[in-house]
């Protein structure tokens, strides 16, 4: 065997694939001299294989690369493992676009009739009485609906990376990451939760100049109560999801974020409807009720904080995650306020069950590119690190749809599945003859207009976002999520809202969108 550095064999043992690599442990103990090939010898002269696992540092960076090269999609080609590569940036991901788009197709359909489940909730609830004598809940719909998306996506973006790149390979790093990431977001679902039912108040307010402490109250109580049920329950689905897709080989950035808005909006939105009708029905009766729901959720705060505070994985988001929930909340609102306007007027409610389908579908698609833009760069380093991978300039739409790197490859395939799963959508919602809406072809070239221009816009900020926080010192996992399904949601509404305004003015009396 050659004393060589550059010098590599591979060794195949039980379809095990184990490098050979002249390491410091090599090196005798007492001359810190290289071992001779003859200290290698057997008894008879004959050589003796010797395969000699990397250091710890060298194998994380293998386990690292390796990670997210699943399946029979990728590479089996073994890559560098000098002991000098350790600075240097990991190879891009392998994946074709065969293979993201197989991923990412169930998961995404799964998503989307979750969001069409909701559309069809939304379209019965509208017409309860309190969504008609508080019409302030239509605008807690995008802000509930988005936290749940921003609290669960950011978990599933966060986990999603934690396990590619090794920290929840023992179970004692796996309880540690679940147990600081609950407490985490029951933290931030009770307080921006409480927050986004004094945006619907004041949002409410402004238009009207009307205002009622009873349902003040009420829409705090049904906010905080939603969003901390809400979350709870997705959370742990969230985690399932995450641990199951790395024990079958799946890439869980492609499959968790979509799954993590499956049931989401479905269960968000029943809550927010159950829970928030419940209460109106005890508000002439019993009035304590609703403060007592409200000091309940929020005496539980400190526990919360306490155990996130105790976990290393969690403690700096703690600190620091509140920025980009709390302002996403607000962009949400805006969209909310929208949706409160529009369906408000008997011409345009059949917008009511369009509206979690475009906007979920949406956020769906930018949570799963901006979280596989995350983990590839993480492959590469920490947040604020200089890196061939994070550029800080702007980037152009041709790179980012045209270029020949995987992330680019994988926005063409996100990007190509909004028409098909748009058409599928719409069919279903038809079919189960949901909304106030025919199904003209005129009314369908407007949707898919705004669809299309609506994830266009998303994949781009996506792409720019990600890399500006990263060369920022910004974890892209905890901080771009929010302000991207946001947005998701505030272009959506828009964007919906204005199809359905043209199509009025424009008389297509024929998709009965007054009805």
């Amino acid at each position: 065997m050659s004393s060589k550095p550059e010098q590599k064999e591979i060794h195949q043992a039980n379809g095990a694939v184990l490098p050979i690599v002249p390491v410091d442990s090599l090196t005798s103990p007492d001359q810190g001299q290289l071992v001779e090939p003859s200290d290698f010898l057997g008894p008879d002269g004959d050589g003796v294989e010797v395969v000699v696992l990397e250091s710890r540092a060298n194998a994380k960076g293998v386990r690292e690369e390796d990670a997210l090269l699943e399946n029979g999609s990728q590479s089996n080609e073994s890559d560098d493992t000098s002991t000098d590569r350790g600075p240097e940036p990991a190879s891009p991901l392998k994946e074709t676009s065969f293979s993201i788009g197989l991923q990412v197709l169930f998961p995404f359909l799964l998503a989307g009739f979750g969001t069409v489940a909701a559309g069809m909730v939304l379209d019965i609830v509208q017409h309860w009485d309190v969504f008609k004598y508080v019409t302030e809940v239509f605008i807690l719909v995008p802000a509930l609906l988005g936290l749940k998306g921003n609290l669960e996506m950011t978990l599933a973006s966060r986990l999603s990376t934690a396990a590619n790149i090794g920290q929840m390979d023992t179970p004692k790093e796996l309880w540690r990451m679940i147990t600081g990431n609950m407490a985490l977001i029951q933290v931030q679902a009770t307080v921006v939760g409480f927050l986004a039912s004094i945006a619907a108040v004041i949002f409410g307010w402004i238009p009207d100049g009307h205002f009622s402490i009873d349902h003040a109250v009420l829409l705090c109580a049904s906010s905080v109560a939603t969003a901390f049920i809400a979350s709870l329950v997705l959370g742990m689905i969230m985690i399932g999801v995450i641990i199951g897709s790395r024990k079958m080989g799946i890439n869980p950035d492609n499959v968790a974020t979509p799954i993590a808005a499956s049931l989401g909006d479905l269960i968000t939105l029943a809550l927010l409807s159950g829970i928030s009708w419940g209460l109106y029905k005890e508000l002439e009766s019993k009035a304590y009720v609703n403060p007592l729901v409200c000091a309940f959720f929020i005496a539980l705060l400190p526990i919360w904080v306490i155990i996130a505070k105790k976990n290393a994985a969690t403690r700096e988001v703690l600190y620091s995650g509140w920025e980009p929930v709390i302002i996403a909340m607000a962009i949400s609102s805006v969209g909310g306020l929208i949706l409160d306007r529009t369906v408000s007027d008997p011409n345009f409610a059949g917008m009511a069950v369009f509206t979690p389908v475009i906007n979920g579908v949406g956020g769906n698609l930018v949570a799963v590119q901006a979280s596989r833009i995350s983990t590839y760069l993480h492959m590469s380093g920490m947040p604020g690190e200089s890196s061939e991978t994070a550029p800080r300039k702007c980037p152009s739409p041709c790179s980012t749809f045209f270029s020949s790197d995987v992330n680019s490859r994988s926005a063409r395939v996100l990007f190509l599945l909004v028409v098909p799963g748009h058409l599928v959508f719409l069919y279903t919602i038809s079919s189960m003859q949901g909304g106030h809406t025919t199904l003209t072809l005129i009314f369908i070239v407007f949707y898919m207009t705004a669809a299309l221009l609506q994830v266009l816009i998303l994949l781009y900020i996506a792409d720019w976002m990600v890399h500006w926080m990263w060369g920022r010192d910004l974890d892209p996992d905890n901080f771009s999520i929010p302000y991207l399904t946001a947005l998701g949601d505030l272009i959506g509404t828009g964007l919906l809202a204005l199809s359905f305004h043209v199509l009025w003015l424009i008389g297509d009396r024929d998709s009965d969108v007054g009805d």
